[in-house]
């Protein structure tokens, strides 16, 4: 059905302009009724979309601030592949109190996310020490040198509990105010170990040595491997060091 299938959220409802930043999805800004949001577009199933919309309306009763689903007239929160999401505003961290500011966040996330089940088809990258794919990772694809090393670093995690992870920080997901920090785009997340996620600039999670080392070797092997193959990917891993 593609974009016809935005009348499911009402008669009042305009596509404005398309907006940056996204490689697997087509993401626009509407209005509806008068109000800005945002629509996504892309090949996530059924079952992927049930996910991630439960979560986001999981965090957004935890108080978190994100894009928050909003329903058709019928109640549905997705068809045919597309989402409609209120619009957050707010600008990138910038400082290193910012980014302490988000690692606050994030680990707010972790906790209120304990227990929850895997994203469909996706595997994590403790299931990944034994395990070759997983959605969009295919360690066969990658060199064997290169899986070795990766899995020698998220060996390291071993034992760790696990939580949703947003699963891409980088300052364009990122919305604060002086009196919030909000995380969008989730098109990342799934259940990992929460390292993953806080291996921020300037070790704003407040890490000793050793434990920074851990999330930043396991964080850049996991952007290695779910990108592979392009230059980001290629840079990434030889961040990871040799076995």
């Amino acid at each position: 059905m593609g974009w016809e299938a935005l009348g499911r959220w009402g008669d009042d409802v305009t596509r404005i302009e398309p907006l940056t930043g996204g490689v697997a999805n087509d993401v626009w800004s509407v209005r509806i009724d008068g109000r800005p949001a945002v629509a996504r577009l892309g090949g996530r199933g059924d079952a992927d979309l049930a996910w991630e919309t439960s979560l986001l309306q999981h965090l957004d009763r935890a108080g978190l601030t994100v894009p928050v689903p909003l329903a058709t007239t019928d109640g549905r929160l997705f068809v045919d592949g597309l989402v409609v999401m209120t619009y957050v505003e707010g600008g990138p961290p910038s400082t290193p109190a910012d980014w302490r500011r988000v690692a606050d966040t994030v680990r707010e996330l972790h906790r209120v996310t304990h227990g929850w089940p895997q994203r469909p088809g996706w595997r994590s990258s403790l299931d990944l020490l034994r395990a070759s794919s997983g959605t969009r990772i295919d360690l066969d694809a990658m060199p064997a040198e290169g899986v070795a090393r990766c899995r020698a670093a998220w060996a390291r995690l071993a034992g760790r509990p696990t939580c949703v992870v947003h699963g891409d920080l980088n300052p364009r997901n990122i919305r604060m105010t002086g009196a919030r920090v909000a995380l969008i785009d989730w098109d990342e997340s799934h259940v990992d170990v929460p390292e993953l996620d806080l291996a921020l600039p300037g070790n704003a999670a407040g890490f000793d040595a050793d434990a920074y080392d851990i999330a930043a070797q396991a964080s850049a092997a996991w952007q290695a491997a779910v990108c592979w193959d392009d230059d980001y990917s290629r840079r990434r891993l030889a961040e990871v060091r040799p076995v």
